[in-house]
């Protein structure tokens, strides 16, 4: 009784199974003889030709089941019921040249793996040369090469000829070493090989590959919020329109004016400048300080657009609070106040400045405050202005981001001024020392307040 393929698998609607030869209906197993061992092989070198040939065959098979786990999950979904091009691509084009076919895909995945090694090999020497991986001498040759270019920009079109002459001389050296006396024969020459499925440069494509693929999806995660400003999907649309049209406009009649040399120079050398090992380590907290200082001034045009008419002609001048706490290893692990483990106005030491305070020293005036001396600022304190001053209403108390009291110094991300047990050098970062001998810091708060006079307040 002759089976059939559908006979014993289920077959989805969406395949259709491939026509065989008719020599390859019935498969036969016959006995292969093994041939006996001769004289001169040991034992020893039977077991070790078995386990080198296991560990090849292990190599292999594991290689293959990594492809086929790899196309699987990519193929593992149905398929649309009714055929149909999302690209909307008219003629045959590379993208459209076969179709989606797994063996195809099996096979061209394999070829890909095993041909991509110099692909990544210089991706890896790019990189090498633009983080500075070579040392600085490797990196400003290409930035001094680069810079003669911008300069003498014809000799773009000799770079066909160097590039061809630097792989005639590598090859060159590859059959006649400078060390190789001149009278040795000389070596193979240089031949481009591929990558053997199982093999330790397989895998190495491999994992390039798949780095390669997780970094363009990560650049079009990046890259999507983006799109609502450009597709008309919000109200920024209408505005960056206008000024491209505008900017585009007025850009015209001096484009003959713009030097494009030192331009391009800046272009290609600003990067290199960037991934340099000391910029990296800068450029972190430059970038936090114009940040803060960014949002201070963003939110103080804010809260003057949202002044009243009375407020805006009336003199105006910033009232201070000083948050104080203390670091201490029996609060560490707890929830505080501040939210910072170890840290907490419960911890000040009986008889110094209080969680709250009018003046920097932390002395001066503490009893004039009101409400809670822990907890939040803006609902919990408050404490009586001079006759005539009232608190501007539409704004609220707001942390020195920027640590302005402490100009050498500044203050960390939330506003805090670290200092050592009794207050004194002030820093951003606390030193662990100071764990031990104990530490302290303060933040600024202030709010404005505006002066209309004894008779119009009453």
């Amino acid at each position: 009784m002759a089976h059939t393929l559908e006979s014993w698998v289920q077959i989805p609607p969406y395949a259709a199974p491939i026509a065989q030869h008719p020599a390859e209906d019935s498969v036969t197993q016959t006995e292969i003889a093994i041939p006996s061992s001769s004289p001169g092989v040991t034992q020893a070198n039977r077991e070790k030709t078995s386990s080198s040939n296991a560990k090849a065959g292990s190599s292999s098979f594991i290689a293959g089941n990594f492809t086929n786990a790899v196309i699987s999950a990519a193929l593992n979904v149905p398929a649309p019921t009714t055929p149909s091009d999302p690209r909307k691509t008219e003629g045959r084009l590379l993208s459209t040249r076969d179709s989606l076919s797994i063996p195809i895909t099996a096979v061209n995945f394999r070829r890909f793996v095993s041909k991509t090694g110099a692909i990544f090999w210089l991706q890896d020497r790019v990189e090498e040369v633009v983080f500075w991986r070579k040392g600085w001498k490797v990196t400003v040759s290409w930035m001094a090469a680069y810079s003669f270019i911008c300069y003498f920009p014809q000799l773009i079109l000799l770079l066909p000829h160097v590039i061809l002459l630097c792989i005639l001389y590598v090859t060159y050296n590859v059959q006649r070493p400078s060390d190789q006396a001149e009278d040795a024969p000389l070596k193979q020459p240089w031949k481009a090989t591929e990558a053997r499925e199982g093999s330790s440069e397989w895998f190495a494509n491999l994992q390039a590959i798949q780095n390669l693929m997780g970094f363009y999806a990560d650049l079009y995660d990046n890259f999507v919020p983006f799109l609502p400003h450009l597709s008309h999907a919000n109200q920024s649309s209408a505005p960056l329109l206008t000024f491209l049209i505008v900017s585009g406009l007025l850009a015209l009649p001096i484009l003959p004016f713009i030097p494009l040399r030192p331009i391009f120079l800046a272009i290609g050398i600003l990067p290199l400048v960037l991934t340099h090992p000391t910029t990296q380590r800068i450029i972190p907290a430059i970038l936090d300080a114009a940040n803060r200082i960014y949002y201070t001034r963003i939110q103080r045009m804010i809260d003057n657009d949202r002044l009243e008419d009375v407020v805006w002609s009336a003199p105006l001048k910033d009232v201070e609070l000083w948050e104080n706490e203390r670091w201490s290893t029996a609060t560490v692990g707890q929830n505080t106040s501040s939210g910072d483990s170890g840290w907490s106005k419960s911890n000040l030491k009986r008889g110094e400045r209080k969680g709250w305070s009018r003046r920097r020293d932390g002395w001066s005036e503490v009893n004039d405050l009101g409400g809670g001396l822990d907890g939040d600022i803006r609902s919990n304190l408050t404490f009586t202005l001079e006759p005539g001053w009232h608190f501007v209403n539409t704004e609220d108390w707001r942390s020195d981001m920027t640590g302005s009291w402490v100009p050498d110094v500044g203050a960390d991300q939330d506003g805090w001024v670290y200092t050592n047990d009794v207050w004194n050098e002030p820093c951003i970062k606390p030193p662990e020392e100071w764990k031990l001998r104990g530490m302290t810091r303060r933040r600024r708060w202030t709010r404005r307040i505006y002066y209309v006079g004894p008779e119009v307040s009453s």
